[in-house]
């Protein structure tokens, strides 16, 4: 079997839409963007949904933990499809499929089919592995963190911007006649069209190396990401180091999505703030994306220039631990302005940490690129359903507990006594996961390379590149 020589570029160029990997750089970032909008989608209209379909507030957690399991599976197994069929089929399926469940979340009529509806869509979240994997194979070492964290970020925007645009879209629909009633549906309807239609996209407009698709390039006798796909798998599965990485995207991923998704909450019982106001910051705090996780992916190549994989390794670890310690540091404050400094920095710091992790995916196995980052991705899920476990079990407690010892005080009373025991348990609950998160950026260091891997990423930087190349 031949080996091509590789065409990875060696830069980000973000205007040179005739390069091939800048051209995929665009629409994998895109779709990633798309696909998180629609699976969040339904979030800013919660309140009508529950009005609409009747949702207890069990089943409405639920529809919360459906989502984020859904994705858990969806990123295990798309990894490995990935390496044997290229990210290029990959996309254009989730995409086409994924939409079919967004659009059929507009049209249910019972509690039921909302929650299988919200399981199903969860798959879409797993196009985040897809682009990871996808950025991979387009770029070079040099840059490969850079452009894998910069892909991610732009992506995750999605999952903020749908506070803004789902509302949007909700009023273009209203101004056309539909009712307030019914917006939410045909918002998750256009939604889910957008996602088919960028299907299509990916399918014409992408391929899955710079020098051609995992099809045609077997069919020359190229050898691609992988010579045997399961054996691949297996020898992942059986690498301690993406187990580690694991942990660690779901020390970083998985916390940011759980404290993004508790702290309007925290916000107005521990600091009084109105709902309006506490959404805006944590809104702004998840746009933070736009740079904050591309600065994880790029220090990540200039450490891994100046002290090899090891580098990588060591401001990841670094960035991580960084994070825990603003995370326990918020925990305990009560002033506001400190509060929300510390914030800033959680916010920095964790995204900065999701970039530095896929900077230092890729050299784990490079024939099974895909295997390795769906299971790293997995990791990210699985720490939000456990964090989030642990925020629910300790909040549940104490709110019960502050109920039923301010029984017959009134009202007001009651519901200022539940708002404080669940800051005190919120509180405590972050000082416990970014205590982890400190951990779990000292375990990073346990991560090592051989002599050959880095000589493998060495190489990959004397190998020709053509940042013109056209499809």
């Amino acid at each position: 079997m031949k080996t091509t020589a590789s065409l990875k570029a060696t830069k980000l160029n973000l205007f040179n839409l005739k390069s091939v990997p800048t051209r995929t750089f665009w629409i994998t970032s895109i779709s990633f963007f798309m696909c998180f909008f629609a699976w969040f989608g339904i979030v800013p209209f919660m309140p009508d949904v529950v009005k609409d379909l009747g949702l207890t507030p069990t089943q409405k957690w639920n529809s919360i933990i459906l989502a984020v399991t859904g994705t858990v599976f969806a990123r295990l197994l798309i990894g490995k499809l990935c390496d044997k069929y290229g990210p290029r089929l990959c996309y254009t399926w989730l995409l086409i499929l994924g939409s079919i469940p967004v659009i059929a979340s507009g049209l249910v009529q019972t509690p039921l089919q909302f929650l299988v509806c919200r399981l199903f869509i969860g798959f879409i979240g797993a196009s985040f592995v897809i682009t990871q994997v996808h950025t991979s194979l387009m770029f070079a070492s040099n840059i490969v963190g850079t452009a894998n964290a910069t892909s991610a970020g732009w992506g995750n925007l999605g999952g903020g911007a749908n506070r803004l645009g789902m509302p949007l879209i909700a009023a273009l629909v209203v101004s056309l006649g539909v009712s307030d009633g019914d917006a939410w549906r045909y918002s998750m309807v256009i939604a889910g069209g957008i996602c088919f239609l960028m299907g299509l996209v990916y399918y014409f407009f992408t391929q899955d190396t710079p020098e051609g698709n995992f099809k045609d390039l077997r069919a020359s006798g190229e050898e691609v990401t992988t010579k045997k796909d399961q054996v691949g798998f297996l020898t992942v599965i059986k690498d301690y180091r993406t187990w580690i990485l694991f942990i660690i995207y779901a020390a970083c991923f998985g916390i940011e999505l759980t404290v993004y998704g508790t702290m309007d909450d925290y916000l107005q019982n521990t600091f009084q703030l109105e709902r309006v106001t506490a959404g805006n910051i944590v809104l702004s705090f998840a746009l933070m994306n736009i740079f904050a996780r591309t600065l994880g992916g790029y220090f990540g190549d200039k450490f891994g220039k100046l002290r090899g994989l090891r580098g990588r390794v060591l401001f990841l670890a670094a960035i991580l631990s960084l994070e825990g310690i603003m995370l326990v540091t918020f925990s305990t404050t009560t002033s506001i302005v400190l509060g929300i400094g510390l914030l800033i920095l959680f916010s920095l710091t964790v995204q900065m940490a999701e970039g530095a992790t896929f900077s230092v995916v890729p050299f784990i196995n490079k024939k099974a690129i895909g295997s390795v980052s769906g299971i790293v991705g997995a990791g990210g899920n699985v720490g939000a359903f456990l964090a989030a476990m642990l925020l629910k079990s300790k909040s549940a407690v104490a709110e019960k507990a502050a109920i039923a010892a301010n029984e017959g005080l009134g009202e007001a009373f009651v519901k200022s006594a539940q708002s404080a025991a669940a800051s005190s348990a919120v509180a405590s609950g972050y000082f416990i996961i970014g205590f982890v998160v400190v951990i779990t950026g000292v375990l990073a260091l346990a991560i090592r390379f051989s002599t050959s891997d880095e000589e493998v990423a060495e190489m990959d930087l004397q190998k020709p590149t053509n940042d013109l190349i056209t499809a």
